[in-house]
């Protein structure tokens, strides 16, 4: 695998304020970079493609895992053999494209992801209490040590895209794709990264986030019972 053919992909909704940044910083490193505006009333679309991205616009905002969804699609279609995916609020940094790279090299490995709980220093308490149950639960099902299940970024490769059936499309999609490719056999590397935290509001909905994720569980847990 080089780096001609990962792509970045970035879902984004009213991040027009960073935006420019990470695209700008992502097109060192890959020479693809797609944003999915999903949804933005601000100027996230026409910003992200003067800094060089390719632009796919949701009119309406459908969720971060709808967003996934249609980025994996366009990029594999288009001919990336892998797809690195990161926050288009400047919470990921864009330096640390190669370090995924590098590791999905390795054998069986087919998804690299991003642990912040080494050094989780600025995390919000919720977020890091929050992190660490769902990350065990999730290391649980997957039979393989997750330290930060709910950290977007990640690398997927292709032959584990070509594989996932979705069924999800808000932040729940992060942690089924992990189980869907833990399931079939992949291997989850992760990968220190820094943990970035400057005043950005967290758009994921507690309580209705924390639902989705519980039938998310509920409903693998009812798929293993059946399937013995």
């Amino acid at each position: 695998m080089v780096a001609e053919t990962v792509a970045v992909l970035i879902p984004a909704r009213d991040e027009a304020e960073r935006i420019t940044a990470v695209v700008e910083e992502a097109k060192r490193f890959v020479s693809r970079v797609l944003v999915i505006d999903d949804g933005s009333i601000d100027e996230t679309a026409s910003r992200a493609r003067s800094a060089g991205a390719e632009v796919i616009r949701h009119a309406v905002n459908l969720g971060k895992g709808a967003a996934l969804r249609t980025g994996f699609e366009e990029l594999i279609a288009g001919g990336s053999d892998a797809v690195i995916v990161l926050d288009g609020d400047g919470q990921h940094d864009p330096e640390e494209i190669p370090d995924f790279i590098r590791p999905a090299r390795e054998s069986g490995v087919g998804i690299v992801l991003g642990n912040r709980m080494w050094n989780a220093t600025g995390m919000p308490p919720v977020r890091y209490w929050t992190n660490r149950i769902m990350s065990s639960i999730i290391s649980w099902l997957n039979g393989q040590k997750i330290p930060d299940s709910q950290c977007g970024y990640r690398l997927i490769k292709k032959t584990v895209l070509e594989r996932l059936k979705f069924t999800t499309q808000n932040y729940d999609t992060e942690s089924e794709m992990l189980i869907q490719a833990a399931r079939l056999g992949f291997k989850i590397r992760s990968i220190p990264i820094r943990t970035i935290y400057s005043g950005q509001a967290s758009k994921i909905h507690p309580g209705r986030d924390t639902l989705r994720f519980i039938g998310l569980v509920l409903r693998n847990l009812v798929r293993r019972i059946t399937a013995r």
